[in-house]
């Protein structure tokens, strides 16, 4: 059974406040560096069956960041999962039968906030300290793009059900990925759906689909003309997007071509969460741990610019992804959320053990 379904538990936007506000003899499949294996026949509907293998997780690309090295051997088992994010009609469903309310939805406790933000963090105003969510707003021209508060506003009233906040709807968007998800909200909604939250490891490994060494979910094709396989920023972040995929925003689920595995979207439309903390130095504490079958990524949270912060992994970027900002499509990159951080372009899938 799922506790405290309708829990007024804080919700903390921590990191973004702060820039706002101050073989089968071992009874496994056969399996082979691309993960051959034959699917089994009980596969979840919309679900895909994601083989076994082994690869090397890390930078594949001159734009590879430090927190993605050193490369390092992992091995990963099968596993099912969704072949779409979850979306609004989805999540809906789950909100019908359980009554839950997401941590946007939820009164803000000042007291639980200061808990993860920087010591003597002055408290804001009662007036901001309502629930609410970051929504991007695109500027007029170029701005910093090392200042996020240029292009995110907290807005009072947004949350799954309200996108762009009060007065706003999911009229025509049902099978849109839902977003305004945080960590914990994604986490109950796998439970009750008798499934769990990927890894990093299995997001990396399920998005290449099967081919070796890729940099992005559709092989090593330029984004520069790669706008028919994915919906992300093209143009100059974050005031000028040429829309050449045809969503200047989030996009319905499955508007995109699958990857060899099946999976839609593992590029752009929205960030997932993975289930493992993030750490910045986690690859260099996976390597030295040699091969690692099915890691679960390390015990502690640690994000040198945001201390205090309990942080997430996660995976495949967003619309509004570009090169000269994120480059976040790439199937090695990695980003991370505070866990009870809900945005515009945030949302998840799941994934089912066999």
């Amino acid at each position: 059974m799922m506790k405290n379904l309708t829990s007024t538990a804080r919700p903390l936007y921590l990191g973004l406040f702060c820039v706002l506000f101050a073989s089968c003899d071992d009874g496994k499949p056969d399996r082979n560096s691309q993960g051959a294996a034959s699917p089994p026949s009980n596969i979840p509907e919309e679900m895909v069956y994601i083989p076994s293998g082994s690869f090397t997780m890390g930078g594949k690309s001159d734009q590879a960041s430090p927190n993605e090295y050193p490369n390092h051997q992992v091995e990963v088992s099968a596993f099912f999962m969704d072949e779409h994010e979850v979306t609004n009609a989805q999540f809906k469903a789950f909100v019908d039968v359980t009554g839950y309310v997401t941590i946007a939805e939820r009164a803000i406790d000042w007291q639980e906030m200061a808990k993860q933000l920087p010591p003597g963090t002055p408290k804001p105003a009662d007036s901001i300290l309502a629930p609410g969510s970051l929504v991007f707003r695109a500027t007029e021209g170029p701005v910093n793009l090392r200042d996020y508060s240029q292009w995110w506003e907290w807005v009072i009233g947004a949350n799954w059900q309200h996108p762009e906040g009060t007065g706003s709807s999911l009229e025509g968007k049902m099978n849109f990925p839902v977003v305004h998800i945080a960590y914990d909200d994604a986490l109950a909604y796998a439970e009750w759906a008798g499934k769990r939250l990927p890894t990093e490891a299995e997001w990396e490994w399920a998005s290449m689909g099967g081919q070796e060494g890729v940099k992005y979910p559709w092989g090593n094709e330029s984004v520069e003309t790669a706008f028919t396989k994915a919906n992300f920023w093209q143009g100059f972040f974050p005031y000028d997007n040429e829309v050449k995929d045809g969503f200047f925003g989030a996009a319905p689920v499955k508007s995109f071509p699958a990857n060899g595995y099946g999976l839609y979207d593992m590029a752009g439309n929205v960030w997932e969460w993975c289930s493992d903390k993030y750490h910045e130095e986690a690859y260099k504490m996976a390597e030295e741990q040699g091969k690692v079958e099915n890691p679960k990524g390390p015990d502690s949270f640690y994000d040198p610019n945001e201390p205090y912060a309990e942080k997430h992994v996660v995976r495949g970027g967003s619309f509004l992804c570009n090169d000269s900002y994120c480059s976040g499509y790439r199937v090695a990159r990695r980003m991370s959320s505070s866990h009870d951080s809900g945005l515009n372009h945030t949302g998840f899938r799941c994934v089912k053990d066999i």
